[in-house]
């Protein structure tokens, strides 16, 4: 019986510590494109979320509030991409 964790191709363990699934995107790129482009949605775009990515193209991140809200997210690791997989991996 083995107990590696599977990892994905750049290394990264496709779980989280508590066992939910992983994603492959960067949490670091996705809190620096929250924090430097967060009121065009870029960070949205980069976890493949494109129709909020929109809303907040068109909103200015939700005049701030919504990406004041992603950005605590993704620091706090409970950010998910498209496929409601955790960005958690650094």
């Amino acid at each position: 019986m083995s107990d590696q964790v599977p990892v994905f191709s750049n290394g990264k363990p496709m779980t989280t510590a508590t066992g939910q699934p992983a994603s492959e995107k960067s949490r670091l790129a996705a809190s620096l494109l929250c924090f430097f482009l967060g009121g065009l949605g870029i960070h949205r775009f980069y976890v493949g979320k494109v129709g909020t990515g929109l809303i907040q193209l068109f909103t200015a991140g939700g005049l701030g509030i919504w990406v004041l809200i992603d950005f605590i997210m993704i620091l706090v690791g409970t950010f998910r991409d498209k496929e409601m997989r955790v960005v958690s991996n650094w």
